[in-house]
């Protein structure tokens, strides 16, 4: 196992990054998630936040690499002590917001803070260099926001063009320790081949939608996205 170690230990004072997380710690659920994702020996896998390390165990055996980041300094040092003879592991202490994505090709399986997700989400499909998909388990209103369920947000007009979305597992609260106060689910991404918006007009499509979304405005994805195609030819 290869460690990239960064001291952004915890605050003195502050209550462990640990306790503020639910974990997967039911050997049969987590089975199912990884096998629905269909990973192989050839895959790079990124996991975000890989707490006591039951979801890397499942990820290492399928995978030819998996590289786990790790705020939490505790979890780290057991994390390292656990998986100590894991060649394919490269297990990282640092704030995954601060870290530099992997080259590509490499996708991501992970169990992530829900107050987070949306700027992992962002920093995740932001550019070009993106993973090819992505199994996160969130919140299931989050979710739907990133969906466009009932209705488009700007995070699902943001996604769409370069990632089709879908929900492919319900968990139930009691398969985690301890049991969250929101539903959850298993929200999966998967970058198109040829995105709807070519990636040199990303960032005028992003000032675009800026500019002109509001909550007034009902419109579906397609029709964001023709009303873009016309200005943008202009």
């Amino acid at each position: 196992m290869s460690k990239t170690n960064r001291r952004r230990g915890n605050r003195a004072g502050a209550a462990p990054v640990w306790a503020s997380q639910n974990f997967l710690t039911s050997a049969a659920v987590i089975n199912r998630i990884v096998s629905r994702a269909g990973l192989c020996h050839t895959d790079h896998v990124v996991e975000i936040g890989p707490g006591k390390g039951h979801i890397t165990k499942k990820l290492l055996a399928a995978c030819g690499r998996v590289t786990a980041v790790e705020i939490d300094r505790n979890l780290y040092d057991k994390l390292s002590v656990k998986f100590e003879h894991q060649a394919n592991l490269n297990l990282v202490h640092g704030d995954f917001l601060r870290w530099p994505l992997p080259l590509p090709p490499y996708k991501v399986f992970a169990n992530i803070p829900f107050n987070r997700t949306t700027e992992i989400i962002r920093k995740l499909c932001a550019g070009q260099d993106g993973p090819d998909a992505l199994w996160l388990v969130v919140e299931k209103g989050a979710a739907k926001r990133f969906l466009g369920q009932p209705r488009e947000s700007l995070s699902s007009l943001l996604l769409k063009p370069f990632y089709d979305a879908k929900i492919v597992y319900y968990f139930r609260r009691e398969d985690f320790h301890p049991a969250p106060s929101v539903d959850a689910v298993l929200l999966h991404l998967a970058k198109k081949p040829a995105p709807d918006v070519p990636e040199r007009e990303r960032g005028l499509y992003e000032r675009f939608l800026r500019a002109q979304f509001g909550p007034s405005r009902e419109m579906r994805y397609v029709q964001w996205l023709c009303l873009f195609r016309r200005l943008a030819r202009r």
